[in-house]
């Protein structure tokens, strides 16, 4: 079963989470800890440089590429659940993230804007609680979907 993102928090000691890490960051630095393996072995097989893996962990770099994931994958012999769930954390890693409300309510703009705005200022608490609401609101999504798909399998 796949782990909910909000769910990842603190380093593989039981900390508080590193700042300015990345979802995907975050999980690949668990799991080589977990496994006692050293940065610069890992580099080496993904074809990468310690400085950028480093950079990546720490959040200092953007998305993931799909053949890095991939690599991340194999280095780990990760498959099925947890290797969709990090790939999915490597989609939702994009420390610079842009909003697009054209065309949407006025609501949904003041919310990006004042997303925006205020993150910074949000304590981890607040985070978990807003991304508990989202996580919600999908899981709402994907229940509309599934009388839909039974109607569909039926047929």
């Amino acid at each position: 079963m796949a782990v909910p993102v909000h769910s990842m928090s603190g380093s593989a000691a039981g900390g508080a989470r590193d700042k300015g890490m990345t979802p995907f960051g975050e999980r690949v630095r668990q799991l080589r800890r977990e496994r006692g393996l050293m940065l610069k072995d890992m580099a080496a097989h993904l074809g990468v440089s310690s400085a950028y893996l480093s950079a990546l962990e720490r959040g200092e770099r953007g998305k993931p590429t799909w053949a890095l994931i991939q690599g991340v994958l194999q280095y780990f012999h990760i498959i099925w659940d947890e290797a969709d769930e990090l790939t999915r954390l490597a989609d939702l890693s994009d420390p610079k993230v842009k909003i697009d409300t054209a065309g949407m309510d006025s609501k949904a703009t003041l919310l990006a804007n004042r997303l925006a705005r205020e993150i910074r200022h949000l304590s981890d608490g607040e985070l978990e609680d807003m991304i508990a609401i989202l996580d919600r609101a999908q899981g709402r999504e994907r229940r509309a979907l599934v009388p839909i798909q039974a109607v569909q399998d039926a047929v």
